[in-house]
C-alpha cells in the first residue's frame, strides 16, 4: 500500500466543503482540518503510484476551494506498533 500525504490550503470559506468533497474521492482515507500554513492534511493510501497521480493530479485540481498543494509520498512507515513488533520478535 502506497500512502501520499497532500498539504492543502484552500479558500477559507470554503474549508467545510473541500474537505467532505476530497473525503469522497476513492483513495482518500482520511481528511483533517489543522492549523498552521496548511488548511487540510488528507492521506491517500492506493496500491499503485498511477492511483496516486491520478487522484492528485486529475481529481483534486477540479476540488472547489484548493488553492495550492504540496504533495508528499511515504517511503517508509514507523510507528510504535512497528517498534513493539521488532522487539517482541527478539523475546520467546
Amino acid at each position: 500500500m502506497i500512502t501520499t500525504i497532500v498539504l492543502i490550503r484552500a479558500e477559507p470559506k470554503l474549508i467545510p466543503q473541500c474537505a467532505k468533497h476530497l473525503a469522497g474521492i476513492d483513495g482518500v482515507t482520511d481528511v483533517y482540518s489543522v492549523s498552521g500554513d496548511w488548511d487540510l492534511v488528507v492521506l491517500v493510501k492506493v496500491a499503485k503510484y498511477e492511483d496516486i497521480a491520478r487522484i492528485v493530479t486529475e481529481q483534486f485540481p477540479v476540488v472547489p476551494g484548493i488553492v495550492r498543494t504540496t504533495t508528499l509520498t511515504a517511503f517508509r512507515a514507523y510507528s510504535k506498533a512497528d517498534e513493539q513488533q521488532a522487539w517482541d520478535i527478539g523475546t520467546g
